[in-house]
């Protein structure tokens, strides 16, 4: 899944991506309101984390004016600013959650997934399964049938995008839009390495193989 970051704290955000990407997640960010409101306006984002005090547009006017546009992405709004009043204002503005600085990574890691799961359908499932494979949403785990399996956050990623997707055709563009951020470079064989290094974990020990390649097209996983 892919988060927005808005925040003009180099070290601040340094910090936040990081720990969201060792967490599977694929982050975009923007260092400034205007960059924040063109990224959240036309890319599609689970959450979007918003500082309030940006260069170029303030990140309450960004909230705003997504809210105009009727963009509907969870915000979890990051502030310095920490008064009851400051808090209404954002939540009133159009945030959905409100973390004041300084913060602990752990709960807004806690308060991004909140908001996942609230925005999700009702039945959003916390285990997806697959043939023999099951993946456990909450605690991380990954089985193939009784056989623990270990991944790594980008592969864990991977492996949720394709369990969310089973039977369908995933192309190269698809996957790196959604397990890695927009910085990618298109001509890379990023997506290559990682499917080997996933199907070498899922598949390579078992005889009947679920992550095939459709060669010039893309892949998919199935029972």
């Amino acid at each position: 899944m892919r988060i927005l970051l808005v925040e003009d704290d180099e070290k601040i955000a340094s910090f936040i991506i990081g720990g969201l990407r060792q967490s599977g997640f694929a982050v975009d960010h923007a260092a400034n309101g205007l960059d924040g409101l063109h990224l959240a306006a036309t890319e599609p984002y689970a959450v979007a984390v918003i500082d309030v005090m940006l260069p170029g547009l303030d990140g309450l006017k960004v909230i705003e004016e997504l809210r105009r546009r009727k963009v509907n992405t969870p915000i979890i709004i990051l502030s310095a600013k920490r008064s009851v009043e400051d808090r209404v204002r954002g939540l009133e503005t159009g945030s959905d959650d409100y973390i004041s600085k300084p913060f602990s990574f752990s709960e807004l890691l806690a308060r991004v997934q909140a908001l996942i799961r609230r925005s999700s359908s009702v039945s959003e499932p916390t285990r997806l399964t697959v043939g023999e494979l099951s993946m456990n949403l909450l605690t991380r785990e990954v089985h193939r049938g009784e056989t623990a399996v270990q991944l790594q956050p980008r592969e864990f990623a991977l492996l949720e995008y394709f369990m969310r997707n089973a039977g369908k055709v995933l192309s190269k563009t698809m996957i790196m839009e959604h397990v890695w951020d927009y910085h990618f470079d298109p001509q890379t064989n990023l997506v290559d390495v990682l499917v080997c290094r996933l199907r070498n974990k899922i598949d390579r020990d078992w005889d009947k193989k679920m992550l095939h390649t459709l060669r010039g097209v893309g892949y998919v996983l199935k029972e």
